[in-house]
């Protein structure tokens, strides 16, 4: 055994050693497990290239996970994959006139090589790569499945149109209402589109968050309830007389709306339309003004987030509804707000208690009317107050036959009278929308139908799959490449034979994340999308990634999940048991400021910083010039603050097992973790500490585990095996309830206790010191598996009790628990004056005793004491 710890020695022979032996290939109804499966998974990375330090720490929670359920007697996988479709990869094509697929396999392979570095315990047999045929192909067969039962249909879309480029843009390629290349404004188009009616699971995706997802953090479920978001509103009719040039009422003069706040319809003072809306078409016929406006809703964003924010504008259309209760004139308006796709494309104007229209009625000088009071509040016109929008304690007023009523009473009678009119009744409606898949881009999955000019659509046969997608193609940002690969585009139609066309879109690159983690379990299967080895590991029992995935990717992999089971492919309803979500690495940030504002950020690795007394940070100043920068506080690492740390580069400077040590010790998993390069030094020097103690002990522990008999122990013994023992205790308590950061003070401390132990020479000395580092070493392991590995082969552990990774999990004695003497704190009139050691059994009297000899409290009793109170197994107070 070598004195000093080398820690790119002792990490590549470990890992040499577990790719030897297959270590972590994982096999259904494995006999040596004999607690059966757990399924422990983090969400794929996107191949980018690099590895980042929320890779680290995702990836090591997972692994010091397997590792501790395996010791424990569990068939553990821990699978991988690549997320390896999506714009990203087109971008960087066109930046290096390189194919996407020859970026993304380089990427993919220097990732893999990064994550063994780490010593990640792996199944790499079951490697999934989206962009492969083999996956993408069950992408395919699913759609063809879906389509068959009518949970796949067309119809048209609203996409991003770059009218220089040619070319559909993604929302995040439109910067400021224009094209990221072109910068050309940026048009609304509507074209055919492909869409998953995952509308139809809404109630039981809803109906699960509350009843199949207690190992979910609640912030997530409320997540995924929010945007499910079911109401219970009224839809209705606004009638009217607009007739088109054919003389036939519009939309059969009806304008239809949904709304939760039925109660406040005697407020109503306008209604807005989508600019796609019929009755704002028809309006614009001969109104150039209002084609104008129109014309530039159509280049506002499609965007949900930018809707919410972006200003309200809005035009009238010179058209009138009729109130279907007062029977007065309501205006029309066109808003920008407004979206054809969302419900019937038109809303209710209520200023009164509404903020938004509230906000709109004020700009346009429309009428605001107050139709619900609030008690002891004044309502005003000068300012949106909260209250406004108080359902809960407010009443209906200046509502005629309506007045005094509470939300509820209102909304049932507004209702009941709307349903006698045949205008409208109570409806259901959701906030989640149809799920639109498909992609006007090349690198993703291509949709399986085929363009005859004789039959239309036709979808392309189930053997004909995979519709292989070119990989040769260089995006150049002017459309899609597949429109002009004709060996791609030529096809003959599979239902009369003539010439045809291949669909150019590819799928949405959620659908390659929504069950991913599925064909991981069944690696190889030609014949079937999973095949019975799926039924063996799902559903997953814990699943682990970042809380920016907690809505639209569990939302679809949930969804994903219970077409699968209504298909005959799964038995389960939901895929994932338990789910964690990991916090964010923040790292401090360090700029410059130019005169234009532009900032220029600097890796906190190129600063130096001075310290005030207490260790505050006071000036920063550049490295490479000696000038000063401005410290710009602690933030997420990212590329655009560049206070990013390269995992690659730690593992070089100090290992894979102090990178590992530090994101577990920093901050419990799912809190966020803050970059401390004094911490990783710490992490460093303590795994030295680790490496010293065995090579110190190597003597004493090849003694004890050669075979002689342990003999009784003395106080010293029975001290630091207790010592030891109760660390194990709290530790294993830890590690079920994944508090991985007190597991790491649990190791400090139990070695800070086997280094101060100062025990006599001999066997029984021995023995204890063997037996505490074994137990210190296998509860290490999971954190910091390449020294506890080496340490176990070089100090003789694995000769005796076999390799660390498949040892049993250490058991706490309760013997060793057991104390002869217990420590009593002594209060002298209820403040604590000193304590004393007495026998676990002892009598009243006996420690009554002992505490009035303690030297240290006798200074404090003059006399006889008026009260001695025992309060037995914690203190002794004297009352004088």
């Amino acid at each position: 055994m070598q004195e000093k710890y080398s820690p790119a020695e002792v990490e590549q022979a470990a890992q040499a050693y577990w790719k030897s032996i297959e270590a972590y290939k994982a096999v259904e109804h494995d006999p040596r497990f004999p607690k059966g499966k757990y399924y422990a998974c983090s969400m794929l990375p996107y191949p980018s290239g690099k590895l980042h330090m929320g890779h680290v720490r995702n990836y090591t929670i997972n692994d010091v996970m397997y590792r501790y359920l395996r010791m424990n007697g569990y068939n553990v996988l821990m699978p991988m994959g690549w997320d390896a479709f999506g714009m990203p990869a087109e971008n960087a094509a066109m930046a290096n006139n390189v194919p996407p697929a020859e970026w993304t396999y380089s990427n993919i392979a220097h990732m893999r090589g990064q994550m063994e570095s780490m010593g990640l315990a792996i199944d790499w047999s079951r490697e999934m790569t989206a962009c492969k045929p083999e996956y993408y192909k069950w992408n395919q067969w699913m759609f063809l499945k879906m389509l068959e039962k009518g949970i796949i249909y067309q119809k048209t879309g609203t996409v991003n149109w770059d009218p220089v480029d040619q070319t559909v843009l993604a929302n995040e390629q439109v910067v400021d209402g224009r094209g990221w290349r072109s910068g050309a404004p940026i048009e609304k188009r509507e074209i055919p589109m492909y869409y998953v009616r995952i509308t139809d699971y809404a109630d039981e995706l809803l109906d699960h968050v509350d009843n199949k997802l207690p190992g979910w953090p609640e912030r997530v479920r409320t997540m995924q309830a929010n945007w499910i978001g079911k109401s219970t509103g009224v839809r209705f009719a606004f009638p009217h007389e607009v007739k088109d040039d054919k003389g036939e009422l519009i939309n059969e003069g009806k304008l239809y709306v949904f709304t939760t706040r039925a109660d406040t319809i005697m407020g109503v003072t306008f209604c807005a339309v989508a600019p796609e809306h019929a009755l704002a078409q028809h309006a614009a016929r001969d109104n150039p003004e209002l084609q104008a406006f129109i014309a530039e809703c159509k280049m506002g964003s499609v965007i949900e987030a930018d809707m919410a924010t972006m200003e309200k504008k809005g035009m009238p259309t010179g058209l009138f509804v009729t109130h279907p209760i007062t029977q007065e004139q309501v205006p029309v308006w066109v808003g920008n707000y407004v979206l054809i796709t969302y419900g019937d494309g038109a809303v209710m104007g209520v200023p009164g208690h509404d903020e938004r229209d509230f906000g709109f009625a004020q700009k346009y000088n429309l009428p605001i009317k107050q139709v619900v009071a609030v008690e002891g509040q004044e309502f005003s016109l000068d300012a949106w107050a909260e209250w406004y929008g108080d359902k809960e304690n407010g009443r209906t007023i200046n509502s005629g036959k309506y007045d005094g009523l509470d939300y509820i009473a209102a909304v049932n009678a507004v209702a009941g009278d709307l349903a006698g009119q045949n205008l409208g009744d109570k409806k259901v409606t959701f906030r989640l929308r149809d799920w639109g898949i498909s992609r006007q881009r090349y690198w993703g999955t291509p949709i399986p139908m085929i363009h005859c000019g004789e039959c239309g659509s036709v979808p392309v046969p189930e053997k004909d799959l995979p519709v292989v997608l070119p990989e040769h193609l260089v995006p150049d940002g002017t459309g899609n490449p597949l429109n002009k690969d004709e060996a791609f585009l030529k096809c003959d139609c599979p239902t009369c034979g003539k010439p045809a066309r291949r669909e150019t879109d590819t799928m949405d690159t959620f659908i390659d994340s929504s069950w991913y983690y599925m064909r991981y379990t069944s690696p190889g299967s030609n014949e079937a999308m999973v095949d019975a080895r799926n039924d063996y590991w799902m559903p997953m029992d814990q699943y682990i990634g970042g809380i920016e995935h907690a809505v639209m990717h569990l939302l679809y992999a949930r969804f994903w999940t219970k077409v699968m089971r209504d298909f005959g492919l799964v038995k389960f309803d939901e895929p994932f048991v338990n789910l964690l979500t990991q916090g964010m690495v923040l790292n401090e940030t360090y700029y410059r400021e130019e005169a234009s504002g532009k900032k220029t950020w600097y890796n906190p690795l190129e600063v130096e910083l001075t310290f005030d007394d207490k260790g505050r940070p006071q000036n920063a100043v550049l490295k490479s010039d000696g000038q000063p920068v401005n410290i710009g506080g602690t933030e997420k690492m990212s590329k655009s603050k560049n206070n990013g740390i390269d995992p690659q580069a730690q593992i070089e400077q100090y290992g894979a097992d102090t990178a590992r040590l530090f994101t577990m010790f920093a901050s419990p998993p799912e809190q966020t973790l803050e970059w401390s390069n004094s911490g990783v030094e710490g992490a460093s020097r303590f795994l030295r500490r680790v490496w010293a103690f065995g090579y110190a002990q190597r003597e004493r522990i090849a003694s004890a585990l050669a075979g002689q008999k342990q003999g009784s122990l003395d106080d010293a013994q029975k001290t630091l095996r207790r010592e030891v023992h109760k660390v194990l205790q709290q530790a294993d308590y830890d590690l079920k309830r994944i508090q991985y950061n007190t597991v790491v003070s649990a190791c400090m401390k139990m070695l800070n206790t086997l280094e101060s132990s100062k025990l006599a020479e001999g066997v029984a000395s021995d023995a204890v010191i063997a037996e505490g580092f074994s137990i210190f070493l296998r509860l290490l392991n999971p954190v910091a598996p390449h020294i506890t590995h080496a340490l176990w082969q070089e100090l003789g552990y694995a000769a005796v009790y076999g390799d660390i990774l498949n040892v049993q999990w250490p058991e706490v004695d309760p013997a060793a628990l057991e104390q002869s003497e217990i420590e009593m704190m002594i209060q002298v009139n209820g403040k604590l004056r000193g304590s004393v050691k007495v026998a676990k059994d002892a009598d009243k009297a006996s420690i009554e005793a002992a505490a009035l000899a303690e030297e240290a409290v006798q200074k404090f009793i003059e006399g006889t004491p008026k009260k001695v109170i025992v309060v037995p197994g914690k203190l002794v107070n004297i009352v004088v």
